[in-house]
């Protein structure tokens, strides 16, 4: 069984507060949100046509992609739009002014050991 391993993916001066960004981690592109003194991080791509949730305005708790609108809550990934929608989040934690986000292996990835 293969176990969670966290990345480092930011530094916290990099990204202002109320902004959003796409990464790239271990293959995966994830949204990273700043708001106030929390960061986030969830799919990038809106499930609707795929826009890059990380290209997309942020208001309150959510992230709207900048295709069509569609708000994710990023807290807990949940649609605006579309309930039957949500996108994955990921844990995230900030320890020495650094953005960690744990990710779950691949299907048919090899364990980090």
């Amino acid at each position: 069984m293969s176990a969670s391993r966290e990345y480092d993916i930011a530094d916290t001066a990099s990204l202002a507060p109320g902004a959003a960004r796409s990464v790239e981690v271990d293959g995966r592109r994830l949204a990273l949100v700043h708001l106030e003194q929390e960061f986030f991080a969830i799919d990038d791509a809106c499930p609707h046509r795929g826009g890059p949730l990380g290209a997309g305005f942020v208001k309150d708790c959510r992230v709207h992609c900048p295709l069509h609108g569609w708000g994710f809550d990023v807290t807990t990934g949940a649609c605006d739009v579309r309930p039957d929608k949500p996108v994955r989040t990921y844990p995230v934690t900030v320890r020495d002014g650094r953005v960690w986000v744990t990710l779950e292996p691949r299907v048919g990835s090899a364990a980090v050991v």
